[in-house]
């Protein structure tokens, strides 16, 4: 094959691979393929520019750096306004999260979302050369295959959604859902990060579209079109993410916190600020654990580590609100003069550090209300040292859930909403014996080494290879 040309909302420079809360797993998921295939990464450069709405000034700002290029454009205000804070953020993230209640429906944020994909077609088209394998990533850019069709390019193009794909009776609440995914078949292959994802788009093509659907391959046949899709769990870069727990500043960033919680077990949570990782809900469920057990108080800290997101979308910032205030009030009614049960921290961390925080923390948290994979929960186990390992407690709707239940062997799974539940499996983790610690470790350590993300990139593009 040519090069891999990559293109995403957002560029990640090799300088981002900081907080993995606030990263989403991107950028690390692709720098080493794209070195690999000395390969082209384009998107939104992240800044504003000058130009009326969706007007191309023909301005790329293109950059080499270890062997992969990066090509960036400037948004007008606009355009950022209806595409990424409107459409992308207001209506397909929540609605994609099943949260009908957040989701808003605005025509004219539909209509900026496809006059950037247009512009993303428009300029990108001109860099992609004949071989050239082409990955789409993320709800932001779901039409743009059909976009770089109608300019006539013959080239293998793959997609691949990071957060959920969304049931068919809620999908369907979305104004012009059949011609969004009308747009996705003209990709040659669609990928998704669990089965269940998967299952949810085949069932909407078959019942919604009439499409043929092979159920076993997962081809779906429409018109003419032929594109496959399947799942493809994203997981760590396994290596990176050990080098840097080898590091002096991890090793002083455990130290850090061991030395500060005395004695106590840390418990903690790394999550961008955001509605879809059940952050209220988990709070309650510490406070719930705090009443059920106050004795307990002195023998475990949570650490709350939420690096702030989407600041100028008012859900959000609700969000915040709300869980300063949660927090607030636990530690108002739970607090000592010296001790404070729950820390609340709204910023990063690097990798090297939350390796540190990970390895020192004798439970994670991972409890989102829906989510694509959250390789927070991967990278919690991975940091653990085997002969004396941690425990993570596991949302049964995190993307990594199908991976890292093992059959009741592996994580604590738990229902997000259910405060009692979130008690019970704290005090459990809390009290486990360390045989069984052991166990549930090991049965999760192997998918986490070996399913990694260099594993991850090979197989798609393989797949998108055809070969």
């Amino acid at each position: 094959m040519g090069r891999l040309v990559v293109i995403s909302n957002r560029v990640a420079v090799p300088k981002a691979r900081g907080a993995a809360g606030a990263q989403g797993g991107l950028a690390g998921a692709l720098n080493s393929a794209l070195k690999k295939h000395k390969g082209l990464w384009f998107g939104w450069s992240g800044q504003e520019s000058e130009a009326e709405t969706g007007e191309s000034t023909g301005n790329i700002n293109m950059q080499r750096a270890d062997g992969v290029t990066t090509a960036t454009i400037d948004l007008s205000a606009r355009d950022v306004d209806e595409y990424y804070n409107g459409y992308a953020n207001s209506t397909l993230w929540p609605l994609f999260h099943y949260r009908l209640d957040l989701t808003e429906y605005e025509r004219e944020t539909g209509k900026g979302y496809e006059r950037v994909n247009e512009r993303f077609a428009e300029c990108v088209q001109p860099l992609i050369e004949e071989e050239d394998l082409v990955w789409v990533h993320d709800y932001h850019l779901l039409p743009l295959g059909e976009r770089l069709r109608a300019r006539g390019l013959k080239n293998r193009i793959g997609f691949f959604l990071h957060i959920p794909w969304p049931p068919t009776r809620l999908f369907v609440s979305l104004p012009f859902h059949e011609r969004l995914v009308r747009t996705m078949l003209d990709y040659d292959l669609v990928g998704f990060q669990n089965n269940e994802w998967l299952e949810s788009f085949l069932h909407y093509c078959r019942k919604e579209l009439g499409a043929e659907v092979d159920e076993v391959t997962g081809v779906v046949s429409f018109e003419g079109r032929t594109v496959r899709a399947k799942a493809y769990p994203i997981g760590i870069d396994w290596d990176h993410f050990q080098a840097q727990g080898k590091t002096e500043t991890a090793h002083k960033a455990a130290e850090r916190l061991t030395d500060s919680i005395r004695n106590r077990a840390a418990m903690i949570g790394v999550d961008r600020l955001d509605y879809s990782k059940g952050l209220p809900e988990r709070i309650d469920g510490i406070g719930r654990f705090f009443d059920q057990h106050p004795e307990r108080v002195r023998d475990l800290v949570y650490i709350q580590v939420a690096p702030p997101s989407r600041e100028d979308v008012e859900s959000y910032q609700h969000i915040r609100e709300v869980l300063e205030q949660k927090t607030g009030q636990i530690n108002g009614a739970r607090s000592e003069v010296d001790l404070v049960p729950i820390r609340y921290v709204n910023r990063g961390y690097e990798h090297a550090e939350l390796y540190g925080f990970f390895n020192a923390a004798k439970i994670g948290l991972v409890t989102p209300l829906r989510d694509g994979m959250n390789l927070v929960a991967k990278e919690y186990v991975a940091a653990q040292d085997p002969e004396d390992p941690g425990v993570l407690i596991l949302s049964r709707f995190a993307g990594a859930a199908q991976q890292l239940s093992c059959d009741e062997k592996g994580a604590v799974m738990v229902n997000p909403h259910s405060p009692d539940d979130l008690s019970h499996a704290i005090l459990a983790a809390l009290d486990m014996p360390l045989a069984e610690r052991k166990s549930r470790y090991e049965a999760m350590i192997t998918t986490i080494r070996e399913d990694n993300i260099q594993a991850w990139t090979a197989e798609f593009c393989s797949d998108l290879a055809g070969e």
